[in-house]
């Protein structure tokens, strides 16, 4: 089991990982090794994520989620294989961790004070003067 927060943990088996090479740049060592990782993570299917907890994952998820509720995550900003699988772990469990914190409180509507009001009006009112100032002016 793979500790996420105090209360998640993920069994191993859950994630799997495919290697590909990496794009970008090319140079002797990247045409050749397999270094970018691919981890595929069945949020829909886990056993182990509370139901809120996996339906605000699924909305945080955005364009990496697939129609079958399976996060993909692709790191390849490193050179080394290992370092890409740390970085792939890493963004999803941030993902797990930040679906798991409590939604915040609603917003509740307020009105502007009448002084506010007040002083908004009497902003606009100097702004109307000064621009009725500009004209040409009477030719009496």
């Amino acid at each position: 089991m793979i500790p996420v927060t105090a209360r998640i943990a993920l069994n191993e088996d859950e994630l799997h990982e495919t290697f590909m090479r990496s794009s970008g740049a090319g140079g002797q060592n990247i045409q050749k090794v397999e270094t970018a990782v691919q981890l595929r993570f069945d949020a829909r299917r886990s056993q182990n994520l509370p139901d809120p907890v996996r339906a605000r994952l699924e909305q945080l998820a955005g364009q990496r989620l697939t129609n079958d509720g399976v996060i993909v995550i692709t790191a390849q900003r490193h050179r080394t294989r290992e370092r890409n699988r740390v970085d792939a772990q890493e963004r999803l469990f941030a993902l797990i961790r930040e679906a798991a914190l409590p939604p915040p409180p609603k917003r509740r509507p307020t009105r502007p004070t009448r002084g506010s009001k007040e002083r908004r009006l009497e902003g606009k009112s100097q702004r109307s003067d000064t621009k009725r100032m500009r004209g040409r002016p009477d030719g009496d």
